[in-house]
């Protein structure tokens, strides 16, 4: 801007000069003529004319030399004005420059401060907000623990005693049971005493009523360090004293269901003993106790196919990977062992024992009068597959059954005889979806029916004295529904069977376990007399003395939960009905009245309702 200013104002001065010198050289050449005229009007000579020439030319020049410095003094005046002006119009311009910079700085001053200030209000009313907000949750958050600060004063969900936590387990139940036909028993089913229609049991029902399953227990749980310590005690009162009666205060006696300590590692190793589930009943996670799988039954004997101890015994067991994700549990103990079921029909001989009753001395009562000496425990080993939606399980089971005998008629002493028994057994569980759980399980071996719901017999006997394990088999099937949160249903089928072990003596007599040529005229034969007005005669009367070959129950039922509450605890409803049948192994004679036996030999069966009202503390 400045240096096209100073160009135009030099082109100004250039035409100014250019004008000046123009009207001088017009302004000459006028008076030159003037003068010529004037002298040509006189007469004069050529001295005069040539020193009035000169005269003349010297006035003209001086004239021109004064024009000339008039016009150089206005052009150095115009110069002058001109230079003041364009430094005057430079100053100007850069003053308004000056001025217009530092306008546009003040602009942007205020412009940045304006914005900073709006930030500023922005971030002011962010930071208020974000405190009000901050406050409410503080003083939520404050309400909330004091909340629950107050939950665990008032209702804590366990009681902490120095290192350790402390749960109370417990339900109260109220429960009825009715049977067509009378095993005379509470609220658990002797499955394998199902009278036939020859025993007086077989023609009358029975409704009875019970509290007795109703459950006391306790869990104390303790972090040592990288041990995790557990206890665990359960009890009912399913047990009778010696004077328990129904006559009129119904006292039953208060009995031990489970009670033992584990101790566990973080790598997933644990050491469990005490009186526990046997390891060959379904676990729900991985070998560990108390996730145990048990069938939705009332009656405290479970139902007909399910594998089951509860016994003393030595728990260890391997974990590897995270049950929730996939796991695998290697597992094995060794658990109390028992003959029982024991059965020997036919000419068997006598010449051998292998129990004997509870002593005055000891803690054993004299309870069937079958303490078995036992040479070594049951050994039991089983794998576990965890999966997310699955649970998987196999294993086997070593028994030991010893007897000692006569080996001759006339004994000097007796001989030791121990026979090894055994058998494999497993489980498959799978969520189909969150309404449908399937699963089934069996065990097969010899010697194994103890581990079975209906007790089946163990053992018979071998001509010579000897104990002989008898084949067993049983399995059970399952479908739980879940079609709500309150509401379960369900159906299961279970069976369990007893091979026929029959042996033939030095006379050409049979004994052992079902013998052809038992008796089984009186099993449907209705008895003649029923003993007397307070008894009736044995679910077994004497002409029906085969043994069971195969028992089945299939059974369905429901549970509604009125409430569900992790605060107040689950009170709920229970309804089961259970169809027993009870196939005994075919003798050699055919009842003269009633049904006929068929193949299998002579048949039994149980309808029977159970009902449940339970409240489980939470």
């Amino acid at each position: 801007m400045k240096k096209q200013l100073q160009t135009a104002i030099a082109a100004m001065l250039v035409l100014g000069a250019l004008s000046l010198h123009a009207q001088t050289t017009s302004t000459a050449t006028t008076t030159t003529a003037t003068t010529t005229k004037k002298t040509k009007a006189k007469a004069e000579t050529a001295e005069q004319r040539a020193i009035r020439e000169l005269q003349e030319k010297m006035a003209a020049q001086q004239a021109q030399i004064d024009a000339l410095k008039e016009q150089n003094a206005a052009k150095d005046a115009a110069l002058s004005a001109a230079q003041s002006t364009a430094a005057s119009a430079q100053s100007q311009a850069a003053t308004a420059q000056s001025e217009a910079a530092t306008a546009q700085s003040q602009a942007q001053s205020a412009t940045a401060a304006a914005q900073s200030q709006s930030d500023a209000v922005t971030s002011l009313k962010s930071t208020v907000t974000d405190l009000q907000g901050a406050s409410a949750g503080l003083a939520g958050t404050i309400s909330q623990t004091k909340q629950d600060l107050n939950d665990k004063i008032d209702s804590p969900a366990a009681i902490h005693y120095k290192g350790v936590t402390i749960t109370p387990v417990a339900f109260f139940a109220a429960e009825g049971v009715w049977r067509q036909h009378s095993v005379n028993s509470d609220i658990n089913t002797p499955f394998n005493t199902i009278p036939l229609p020859g025993a007086n049991e077989g023609h009358v029902s029975e409704l009875n009523f019970s509290g007795r399953q109703s459950r006391l227990g306790v869990l104390v749980e303790a972090p040592a360090g990288t041990l995790k310590l557990t206890g665990y005690a359960e009890m009912d009162f399913l047990s009778s004293g010696t004077t328990s009666n129904n006559n009129q205060s119904n006292s039953y006696t208060l009995r031990q269901r489970q009670i033992w300590g584990r101790v566990e590692t973080a790598s997933g190793f644990a050491m469990t003993g005490g009186q526990m589930w046997s390891l060959a009943t379904e676990d729900g996670a991985s070998t560990n106790t108390r996730t145990e799988k048990l069938p939705n039954t009332i009656d405290a004997q479970y139902m007909v196919g399910f594998s089951w101890e509860r016994q003393p015994s030595f728990r260890i067991q391997q974990r590897w990977g995270d049950v929730k994700t996939g796991a695998f549990t290697l597992a094995a103990s060794v658990e109390q062992a028992q003959i029982t079921g024991f059965t020997a029909a036919g000419a068997a001989p006598t010449n051998f024992f292998f129990a004997g009753a509870g002593t005055g001395g000891g803690l054993y009562n004299a309870y069937s009068g079958t303490y078995a000496n036992n040479v070594a425990p049951d050994v039991l080993v089983k794998g576990a597959w965890d999966l997310p939606k699955a649970h998987f399980e196999v294993g086997g089971v070593a028994r030991f059954l010893r007897d000692y005998y006569f080996p001759v008629a006339t004994p000097a002493n007796y001989v030791s005889n121990t026979k090894t028994a055994g058998g494999v057994f497993g489980s498959a569980r799978v969520s189909v979806s969150p309404y449908l759980d399937l699963a089934v399980q069996a065990m097969a071996g010899d010697g194994t029916g103890r581990y079975g719901s209906a007790q089946l017999a163990d053992a018979t006997v071998h001509p010579d004295g000897t104990l002989e394990p008898i084949r067993n088999y049983h399995g059970l099937f399952s479908i739980e529904g879940h079609p709500t949160k309150k509401l379960d249903v369900f159906a299961y089928y279970g069976g369990e069977y007893a091979q026929r072990t029959v042996y033939t003596t030095s006379t050409g007599a049979l004994e052992g376990y079902g013998p052809r040529n038992l008796a089984d005229t009186s099993c449907y034969n209705l008895p003649t007399n029923p003993g007397s007005s307070t008894g009736g005669s044995p679910s077994a009367p004497s002409g029906c003395t085969s043994p069971t070959r195969y028992i089945q129950e299939p059974m369905a039922g429901f549970i509604y939960r009125v409430v569900s509450s992790p605060k107040y605890g689950r009170l709920q409803y229970w309804v089961t009905y259970s169809y027993f049948q009870r196939n005994l192994w075919s003798g050699n004679n055919i009842p003269t009245t009633g049904s006929p036996t068929g193949p299998s030999g002579p048949r039994a069966t149980e309808p029977m309702v159970d009902v449940s009202m339970r409240y489980y503390i939470p």
